[in-house]
């Protein structure tokens, strides 16, 4: 099954097999690889250009490598990201705003850990939100996971100056959310801001997000602003880059 000639690296070509016969569905989610041997006597190739195409897979984050267990396929955890109304007041008071809209249209099953913490403005963050440097903003730092996968973290940053005293400064902000917190406080939302971009991600963020080697993160940044135009929320969201897309509807007037 290898072509010695075709200039292509015997592990590249190893690879596409294993990724062909895995798009296929002649292996499924949770299924575990052939062992290193086998997958030797099946392409006549050596154990180290095995170990490179099984890399690969991994690296593109196709299978996974569970210790003295083996080479397991991975399951699709593709979410789609929608832009459409997931912000909106109606998805707040259903509580499906949203990460959990997102659970809602995919159907997984939710989980967010939150830690509060409190820090001083970096020179960027009071700039956004016309505050001094030095000045107070509490953090609120999330892991979110799907059906008990880890896909996404989010480092949202707001002033104390409107959270103090407020459910924001709790793990459990209740009904909608921060948002509809922020709108009981007489800080009614106007509209939001939203960058994406896409790196590598620190060593902190592949363990946290369980990244196979190689995986890029997308990363969003998202600004929220009240109706006077004060920014009230700078949100800072890393998503795995192989469990998420981004979905965006514009109108053509």
């Amino acid at each position: 099954m290898i072509d010695r000639a075709s200039g292509l690296p015997a592990y590249r070509q190893v690879a596409d097999e294993l990724r062909k016969k895995i798009n296929a569905g002649e292996y499924h989610p949770g299924d575990k690889l052939p062992s290193e041997r086998v997958l030797v006597d099946t392409y006549q190739v050596s154990r180290i250009t095995i170990r490179e195409a099984v890399g690969l897979l991994r690296a593109e984050g196709l299978v996974s490598a569970e210790h003295g267990k083996g080479v397991f396929i991975r399951p699709p955890h593709k979410v789609e990201r929608l832009s459409r109304s997931r912000l909106s007041r109606a998805a707040r008071s259903a509580n499906k705003a949203a990460f959990f809209g997102d659970a809602a249209a995919h159907q997984f099953t939710p989980a967010v850990e939150v830690e509060i913490r409190t820090e001083e403005a970096s020179a960027e963050i009071a700039a956004i939100f016309d505050i001094g440097e030095g000045d107070e903003v509490l953090v609120r730092e999330q892991v979110m996971s799907a059906d008990g996968q880890p896909i996404q973290l989010a480092t949202s940053r707001l002033p104390r100056s409107i959270t103090a005293g407020t459910a924001i400064e709790q793990t459990d902000t209740g009904p909608g959310g921060s948002y509809a917190r922020l709108e009981e406080a007489g800080h009614v939302l106007g509209h939001f801001s939203e960058t994406v971009g896409a790196r590598m991600p620190t060593p902190e963020e592949t363990s946290l997000l369980q990244l196979s080697a190689g995986t890029p993160i997308i990363v969003v940044r998202r600004v929220a602003f009240d109706r006077e135009g004060v920014a009230v929320e700078v949100n800072d969201m890393r998503l795995s880059g192989d469990r998420y897309e981004l979905a965006y509807e514009f109108p053509a007037d």
